[in-house]
């Protein structure tokens, strides 16, 4: 730098407009820069025409199979009328409190007799052969 020719106050000042200016071309010039990118981005990541339409014509497949597959319910001609799924829900019932109740007397009997009894009450149900719904994993339903 000291062989070059000392600069002169106008020429620093022109200087330093000149590089405020292109400093402020450079911030213009990488923020469009980043749009760019940002939009470049999101092109990326969406569908192409091919693609999409492949993914529309998948669509309209199983939009006819639902319609098909909706029609065959609808032409059955086997339903249930809500009579007869009012008679099998009220025997469900009917059942089911029969089960409680003749479960409850079984139990109380038991426990009657397992009062008098000397051996566990397992040792006693091997001995009678008695099997309890607990021993095949049944349970009785629940109430609605």
């Amino acid at each position: 730098q000291e062989q070059l020719p000392a600069a002169s106050d106008a020429e620093l000042r022109s200087l330093d407009e000149q590089i405020a200016a292109l400093s402020a071309k450079v911030q213009a010039l990488q923020q469009s820069c980043r749009q760019m990118e940002a939009e470049l981005k999101d092109l990326n990541s969406s569908m192409t025409t091919p693609e999409m339409a492949r993914e529309l014509e998948e669509l309209r497949k199983d939009c006819r199979s639902y319609t098909e597959k909706l029609e065959r319910i609808k032409s059955a001609t086997n339903h249930v009328s809500p009579e007869e799924k009012e008679k099998v829900c009220s025997e469900q019932q009917l059942y089911c409190k029969e089960w409680r109740r003749r479960k409850r007397m079984a139990t109380e009997l038991l426990d009657a007799i397992l009062e008098g009894y000397p051996k566990s009450k397992k040792q006693f149900f091997e001995e009678v052969g008695i099997e309890t719904d607990e021993d095949h994993n049944v349970k009785l339903p629940t109430a609605p």
